[in-house]
């Protein structure tokens, strides 16, 4: 993850997470993250509240592991880069969004609790997530060598 470009966000699932696996047989899952802000208006001691939605990028094994642990409404702790993307509509139109490419999804305990079971190590291959123990170093949550960003995993 580059110094400049880090976001940590606590918010709450809008939609489970969609599995899906690229051409070359690589885990992605997409879903989306409501981040509320609450205050009181000191003029009108009213509280107001502004919602800002995200949509989260997670792939490989971790991919996998938030498919099948996080559904719709869970309390989500994500750590990650913003990552924007472009592409052109049939109709010609240029198009933009910016994403979270996390990092780390974990589940905020906040108001909730959770049982934690540990995933067996994968041989063979990179394992950058979902619980393996610490050894080695963490590996960003980046797509794998070869990956055609061109190549939409949805």
């Amino acid at each position: 993850m580059a110094p400049g470009n880090s976001v940590t966000l606590v918010g709450n699932c809008t939609r489970d997470p969609e599995l899906r696996f690229t051409s070359s047989g690589q885990a992605v899952a997409t879903f989306g993250l409501a981040v509320n802000r609450r205050w009181q208006n000191r003029q009108t001691n009213e509280w107001e509240e502004q919602v800002s939605f995200f949509d989260v990028t997670v792939w490989q094994q971790m991919a996998e592991n938030v498919a099948e642990s996080v559904t719709k409404g869970t309390r989500v702790v994500v750590t990650g880069r913003l990552d924007q993307r472009s592409w052109e509509t049939q109709d010609g139109d240029k198009r933009s969004k910016i994403e979270v490419v996390a990092d780390e999804v974990a589940p905020s305990l906040r108001y909730a609790t959770a049982q934690i079971v540990r995933n067996e190590r994968r041989e063979g291959g990179d394992f950058s997530g979902g619980g393996g123990g610490g050894a080695g170093r963490a590996v960003p949550n980046e797509p794998p060598a070869g990956y055609d960003m061109d190549e939409e995993p949805f």
